[in-house]
């Protein structure tokens, strides 16, 4: 009886390496271990034996039912990993490149910015940059903003936790921390940090208390623009923006200036432009930004004399010129990450 477990177990060992699939094991192992198989047979023949050999008989039988468990539970290990390298597919090596069909692109809203600090370079601007969270004095106080203004309410501004630390961002005693409304705070960390001439753009995020639809979104992007030097007139500042926004918009575009009030700017105009070639969308005067000259109660502020210095601001929202020039209807569509937008522009 041993020798004949042996020959089962040393054929079964040899057997087991060729099976590749699930069904074709449930096939061989019934045909060695089922009710009509090779060890099943010898199995029964226990009951062909004298009472005293059963035991030493049904010992043996054991240990060789184990031996060929094991070599079912190798094979059964063997399926399930090629099963699931085969779901997997090769092994990844992390260090490699990515196997992506192709590179990304700049979002719409980049490549808009760009284009803008683009245009601006050309006639001297500088890009400045600052931080997204600011306090009281340089986003409000600077700008001739006083504690009464709407723009400090607490129901138009993001404010943060008054105990706040934040970074290298200093601040007086009884000032709060915020999140930018504009990026006109980049001017006056500009301004107090060197003397004129200056000739800088503001590019960044911005936060307001708005409620999302389809024009208005409580983070936006600004692109802000300021230039101060001797003698710099409205006159100055209307021939820059008929060259950034024919730039932008093709040579037919014209701008005109309403008379408007900003704190920070006196005069202050608003910014319609209109422009025949994109249709309807640019066949009547449209609102587009804000701009003016310096007041001079913000050169006293920063430490220049406005005997002396002369200077214009304007801002304009990156996403109103992307919705502008590629006809997006929905702000909100510019932050929801959807391929089907996205790749137009890539």
């Amino acid at each position: 009886m041993e020798d004949d477990l042996k020959a089962i177990l040393e054929q079964v060992g040899k057997d087991i390496e060729g099976i590749r699939t699930a069904a074709e094991f449930e096939q061989f192992k019934a045909r060695v271990s089922g009710p009509n198989g090779s060890f099943t047979a010898i199995t029964k023949q226990i009951g062909k034996l004298a009472p005293e050999e059963r035991p030493k008989a049904g010992k043996l039988i054991n240990q060789y039912k184990n031996a060929l468990q094991e070599q079912y539970d190798k094979v059964l290990e063997r399926l399930e990993k090629e099963r699931l390298a085969a779901l997997i597919g090769p092994p990844i090596d992390p260090t490699l490149p990515s196997p992506d069909a192709g590179p990304g692109s700049l979002h719409l809203l980049t490549q808009v910015r760009d284009e803008i600090a683009s245009v601006l370079r050309k006639i001297g601007f500088v890009v400045a940059d600052g931080t997204e969270i600011e306090t009281e004095y340089y986003c409000f106080d600077a700008l001739n903003t006083p504690q009464d203004h709407p723009a400090r309410d607490l129901q138009d501004t993001y404010y943060l936790d008054s105990d706040a630390k934040i970074g290298n961002v200093e601040r007086k005693e009884d000032e709060r921390y915020l999140l930018r409304t504009h990026t006109s705070s980049v001017q006056i960390r500009t301004m107090l940090q060197q003397q004129p001439p200056i000739r800088i753009i503001a590019p960044g995020r911005c936060f307001r208390r708005d409620t999302a639809d389809a024009t208005h979104s409580a983070n936006f992007h600004q692109i802000e623009a300021l230039y101060v030097d001797k003698g710099v007139t409205v006159k100055d500042l209307k021939a820059d923006l008929d060259y950034l926004f024919r730039s932008l918009l093709g040579p037919d575009a014209e701008i005109r200036f309403r008379p408007h009030y900003f704190s920070y700017t006196e005069p202050s105009f608003e910014v319609d432009f209109k422009v025949g070639h994109l249709g309807k969308v640019g066949s009547d005067w449209m609102e587009i930004m804000g701009c003016g000259m310096v007041d001079p109660a913000v050169f006293e502020e920063m430490g220049y004399d406005p005997n002396i210095w002369s200077g214009y601001a304007f801002g304009l929202g990156i996403e109103r010129i992307a919705m502008t020039l590629y006809g997006v209807d929905d702000i909100r569509y510019l932050y929801q990450n959807d391929l089907r937008l996205l790749s137009q522009f890539s």
